[in-house]
């Protein structure tokens, strides 16, 4: 019996590395871009049916676990409030050291609003470069600004 929807992120987690997949290879399956089918896989999003019974059978999950990749999940998948891995840590300390500056442009640009986590995509690429590859992300998010009312 599976008891919440983590366990499923631990079994796809295994069978990936078992079965030697790639992130792009199973968004390739699914017809999605690998990082949102990537975050869908690590229990960040809610797949369709159709979606879930493809994850299913590639990971080889049992029908209970593809019922739980249909759940809506409890979105935040760190584990401490201060990320402590090194990579994730990163992140963190670029929004700590340039998240007022992100946040003062996108306000002298757009006004008093937000950038949406939900109509939003990212993309991930490798960039070569000779002084070593370089990580290059592109976000992407509707702006919502705040109403009066």
């Amino acid at each position: 019996m599976i008891t919440n929807r983590d366990e499923v992120t631990q079994m796809i987690r295994s069978a990936k590395v078992r079965k030697g997949l790639k992130w792009g290879d199973v968004a390739q399956r699914i017809g999605l871009s690998k990082e949102w089918t990537t975050a869908g896989c690590l229990g960040q999003m809610t797949f369709d049916k159709a979606q879930a019974q493809i994850i299913g059978e590639l990971f080889e999950l049992t029908d209970e676990a593809v019922a739980w990749l249909q759940v809506v999940p409890y979105k935040g998948s760190l584990p401490t409030a201060v990320p402590t891995d090194p990579l994730i840590y990163r992140w963190y300390e670029l929004v700590s050291v340039y998240g007022t500056t992100i946040k003062e442009l996108i306000h002298e640009e757009f006004g008093d609003g937000i950038m949406s986590a939900i109509d939003f995509s990212m993309d991930i690429q490798r960039q070569e470069d000779p002084k070593g590859d370089r990580v290059n992300v592109v976000l992407s998010g509707k702006f919502l600004p705040y109403k009066s009312y």
